[in-house]
């Protein structure tokens, strides 16, 4: 009876959560944490977390389709997992290996015209692992619906390393002049494929640190990060949700700042010289939600009035 009602009550908060979603992001990444500690809560071995883990994974994609998510990207195996004992690693590489055929392979992935692909240095995985990396890429490589990046033999601090390097190997052939060194040309150096900048990072198990995951996708764009308890096998809708509000709530703040800063701008450049103030109004309005555009040019049409008179 109480898990009846239990139930009950956590659909009808996710409705409540569903209607406060408006707008929500388009690049969730997820750090997947906390699959062994589930097993040994339940007296499993590590394999039977991962195993649990992975249904969440699935469920995790329908949600981002229900909400129009476009971009998701998973941190599945990190560079330091390599140094986990030879046990625990081999299962994990079957499992991968074995969701990789499935995705490539199942008809939700077609029919959403999802892509399938690997960020990470894939060269240090074993051959079975790669040609499953392989497979899954070229079977939806013509895809553009939704974009599934699978985080493997991944460490930002290595990604951006080696994007470094190979920015300094392009100068010192001169085929990039120092002064072309700018964002667009690190981007195309990061990883195997394109990856959008990050809206909301979620890392459910737990723990409060993003571990190193996506920092130039991230941090450069300041993204959102929602931490919680459950570990990733437990991980439900309601967490899903509750991390797209945090995101949302922060984002709503930084817009409401972008436009006070611009209000602000404009005020100051009318005091000087009104065609000015116009210039930069028509520019800034461009850069703000139709709220924020609305605000600006109610404070120009302010400082045309007190102008006039």
């Amino acid at each position: 009876m109480f898990g009846w009602v239990q139930r009950g009550f956590r659909r009808a908060y996710e409705r409540v959560l569903d209607r406060e979603i408006d707008d929500g992001p388009t690049h969730v990444a997820i750090i997947q944490d906390g699959n062994r500690r589930y097993a040994r809560k339940n007296g499993d071995d590590a394999p039977d977390g991962h195993r649990a883990g992975a249904q969440t994974t699935e469920d995790v994609l329908t949600w981002c389709e229900e909400l129009g998510i476009e971009e998701l990207t998973l941190y599945t195996f990190s560079t330091e997992n390599f140094d986990r004992p030879e046990h625990e690693r081999q299962p994990l590489f079957d499992l991968i290996e074995d969701k990789l055929y499935e995705f490539a392979d199942a008809d939700r992935v077609h029919e959403r015209e999802v892509a399938v692909r690997a960020i990470g240095e894939v060269e240090m995985l074993p051959g079975r692992v790669r040609d499953a990396v392989e497979y899954a890429e070229t079977r939806t490589a013509d895809y553009d619906g939704f974009t599934l990046n699978i985080a493997l033999a991944y460490g930002g601090r290595a990604e951006l390393l080696g994007a470094a390097r190979d920015v300094c190997r392009a100068v010192d052939r001169g085929d990039l002049s120092p002064d072309e060194v700018d964002v667009p040309a690190v981007d195309r150096r990061l990883s195997r494929k394109p990856v959008r900048d990050v809206d909301l990072i979620i890392r459910p198990g737990g723990d409060e640190r993003t571990s190193n995951f996506l920092p130039w996708h991230a941090n450069g764009n300041e993204a959102a990060v929602y931490f919680c308890a459950p570990y990733w096998p437990e991980f439900s809708k309601v967490d899903f949700l509750r991390g797209i509000r945090t995101y949302e709530s922060r984002e709503q703040s930084w817009q409401r700042t972008r436009t006070e800063r611009a209000v602000t701008l404009v005020r100051a450049v009318a005091e000087v010289e009104l065609e000015d103030a116009r210039t930069v109004a028509g520019r800034l309005r461009e850069q703000l939600p139709s709220s924020g555009a609305d605000e600006v040019s109610a404070e120009l049409a302010k400082r045309t009035d007190e102008t006039a008179d």
